[in-house]
């Protein structure tokens, strides 16, 4: 009977540690099943139709639309030396009681109507002659005017060719078609690949500026997603950093600390990203967390039940408080130095709970709380350091053209695809911040590498002046 006793409660305990296993199990994939935009970074786009969305505010009762006071967007109107024409619309007669009307009105209602003309590519045609010289017999080809490309499309239609495929996501057959049915050019698509590499070689120079610049600056915000690159579509990462006005943006194979060194180059400036370990290096002093992860993280503990969901609820609190007193700091409703004042506070609880939520037998809780713990400087950077954001938001918008554009193309089949992808990307995002025409600096880019002439810059006007001012 011993024996069975001791064999029943060996039994008992194998069923006992089976069931902890398994609940253990469950937990886990009923976590997963919960995992949407809110409590993770998966995109919206991806949450099934059960998942409930915060409400960010109550509806107003308003209507949609402009409301009642709202500063107008008007269209200017166009210069009257660049009108095509000016035509007079002068009544002949009363509308009430068809009277013969005279004279003129000394200020009419000025109502244009703008027109796209038909476009029509120009061609020039150079004509080099082989002459033979009479004294050695050897024969001499007549060569191109400098500035003249070696192939059959200029620096107007190279600049559109990149600009559609990176900036407007197009794909290589469709901007064939766009300039034959927009411009009446028949273009191959090899030609567009051809023209795609003119124009990634005439961006490196401006790219590469743009990158030593963005390494000095003060304040940078980083971000990646994934990427295809390869005939196999193997698996890469596009990356991102981005300051108040360049972005520069680069594709690399692993998603790594050396992949983010190269993206950074040496440590210098506040880092703003989310917790991807690839940002380990960068001190904590110089680091700050993007609390709208945080927030997705702290709505994921609360969502385990028990002391994780007092917990997890508690720091949803104080991130809402947080989010509070910062949005009335960028709205200048609140002075920076009382906003210090209040986030004592706010930090004094937060640490807390994290402590508190470090003790706590739940695995996963307890882990994410000693990991925060551990780290707590990289919470408050956005506090004291005048021109850091709390969020990593302006980092995530910019990288969204890049994930459009990877769906649509699936990725890129080589190297050289890639270096063009990033370049424009690069180029499309810094110029747009900057309000500067994409299309004017791609051509420009274009002309001065066939001149053999300095390209323009992507840096803003500032430190452009402080460049010149270098010199």
């Amino acid at each position: 009977m011993e024996a069975q006793l001791a064999e029943r409660d060996r039994q008992i305990e194998d069923l006992k540690a089976q069931v902890a296993s398994l609940l253990a199990r469950v937990a886990e994939l009923e976590e997963r099943l919960r995992t949407s935009s809110r409590n993770s970074s998966k995109p919206p786009s991806r949450d099934g139709p059960g998942v409930k969305r915060r409400s960010k505010k109550p509806p107003s009762g308003r209507k949609p639309g402009g409301q009642p006071g709202h500063k107008r967007t008007e269209r200017a109107l166009v210069p009257e030396e660049k009108l095509r024409q000016r035509v007079e619309c002068i009544p002949e007669r009363c509308d009430q009681c068809n009277a013969r009307l005279v004279g003129r009105d000394p200020e009419p209602q000025r109502h244009q109507v703008t027109h796209l003309p038909p476009i029509e590519p120009v061609t020039d045609e150079y004509r080099r002659h082989t002459l033979q010289c009479g004294a050695c017999g050897s024969s001499t080809t007549g060569k191109l005017p400098p500035g003249v490309p070696t192939g059959h499309f200029g620096p107007s239609v190279i600049a559109v060719v990149a600009v559609l495929m990176g900036a407007y996501r197009q794909s290589k057959r469709l901007v064939s078609e766009l300039l034959q049915d927009l411009f009446g050019l028949g273009m191959s698509v090899g030609a567009v690949v051809g023209c795609q590499d003119l124009a990634s070689s005439a961006l490196q120079a401006p790219v590469a500026e743009a990158q030593a610049h963005v390494e000095k600056q003060e304040v940078k915000y980083a971000d990646e997603t994934g990427w295809r690159e390869g005939a196999n579509r193997a698996k890469a990462w596009l990356w991102v950093v981005l300051t108040q006005a360049v972005a520069v943006f680069r594709i690399q194979a692993r998603r790594n600390a050396e992949a983010a060194k190269a993206l950074l180059g040496p440590v210098k400036g506040v880092l703003v990203t989310d917790r991807h370990g690839a940002y380990g290096f960068w001190p904590d002093v110089l680091r700050q967390f993007c609390w709208a992860h945080l927030q997705r993280q702290f709505e994921k503990i609360s969502e385990r039940g028990g002391d994780s969901e007092r917990i997890g609820k508690a720091l949803l609190e104080e991130t809402d408080r947080l989010f509070h007193f910062w949005h009335r700091v960028r709205d200048g409703t609140l002075k920076r130095s009382t906003f210090r004042v209040y986030m004592r506070t706010v930090q004094k609880r937060v640490e807390g709970l994290l402590a508190e939520g470090a003790a706590i037998p739940h695995g996963k809780t307890s882990r994410t709380c000693r990991k925060l713990l551990r780290r707590a400087d990289a919470l408050w950077t956005f506090v004291y350091k005048e021109g850091v954001e709390p969020t990593n938001n302006g980092g995530e918008r910019i990288l969204r053209h890049g994930v459009i554009l990877r769906k649509l193309t699936h990725g890129t089949h080589s190297a050289k695809g890639s270096r063009f992808i990033e370049r424009i990307l690069s180029v499309h995002a810094t110029l747009r911040l900057q309000k500067r025409n994409v299309l004017a600096f791609v051509r420009q880019a274009c002309e001065a590498a066939l001149a053999g002439t300095p390209p323009p810059s992507l840096l803003p006007q500032s430190a452009r002046a402080d460049l010149d001012i270098a010199a």
